[in-house]
């Protein structure tokens, strides 16, 4: 829950060579049988949109809450996640007893103490769906997650956006060491590039945002979305 993460996106035609090149190093986390789990999330933000702004500003602080769904576990959580200046992310977070079941004294105490916005100052603004692998290093000193099938929803404004040929590759480690997965992704020119589900999503289905930090972002997934038609 207290990690640095590195991001990297790419197409999905390139995800059985990247799993080929690091077979022998990982183990994939198996739930129920399944090696892809299915993910819902809804992130919240203020009427102004202040947690998104913060991130579309370059602000090196940045916190995200969200309510978060394992789909096939029967597990729901209320999350709190910070990325500090420094780039290390700490994630904080309650169970709860099903999806949508946030307004609570509980759920307000603990926005109240590890959030900087309260339950009361904030609602939902975007749904989104993922698929997702995750692989642990045999030293156990590093988790990969690979995230497929990206939908979104504008909870604000009703409307959709998809990345169906887009991979969100995501290293998480206590701290910076060696790593197969790294080099494997440098073999194969696949870059580090910052990405945010909730920025994403929001840039895709809401134009009327500021979004001018996103753009190149923006660009790239519509590149590797069109190459992969």
């Amino acid at each position: 829950m207290n990690r640095v993460d590195t991001k990297f996106v790419a197409s999905t035609a390139r995800l059985m060579p990247f799993l080929a090149m690091i077979q022998d190093e990982y183990l994939v986390q198996e739930v129920q049988g399944r090696r892809i789990s299915g993910y819902k999330t809804l992130y919240f933000d203020t009427p102004e949109h202040a947690m998104y702004l913060i991130h579309q500003n370059g602000k090196g602080f940045r916190e995200k809450i969200r309510m978060r769904e394992y789909i096939g576990s029967d597990l729901v959580f209320l999350e709190v996640k910070d990325k500090s200046n420094r780039g290390r992310t700490e994630k904080v977070r309650i169970e709860l007893p099903q999806w949508g079941d946030y307004k609570n004294d509980e759920c307000s105490e603990f926005l109240g103490q590890r959030a900087k916005f309260e339950l009361e100052y904030i609602q939902p603004h975007l749904q989104n769906t993922f698929q997702r692998i995750t692989l642990v290093n045999k030293q156990r000193t590093e988790r990969l997650t690979i995230d497929l099938s990206l939908g979104f929803q504008n909870m604000e404004i009703n409307t959709e956006a998809e990345l169906n040929h887009v991979m969100v590759i995501e290293l998480k480690q206590d701290g910076y060491s060696i790593s197969h997965s790294r080099k494997a992704l440098r073999d194969l020119r696949i870059l580090p590039m910052g990405f945010s589900k909730y920025c994403i999503g929001c840039a895709l289905t809401n134009p009327r945002l500021k979004q001018n930090n996103f753009k190149d972002h923006l660009r790239a997934l519509n590149r590797i979305e069109k190459l992969t038609l």
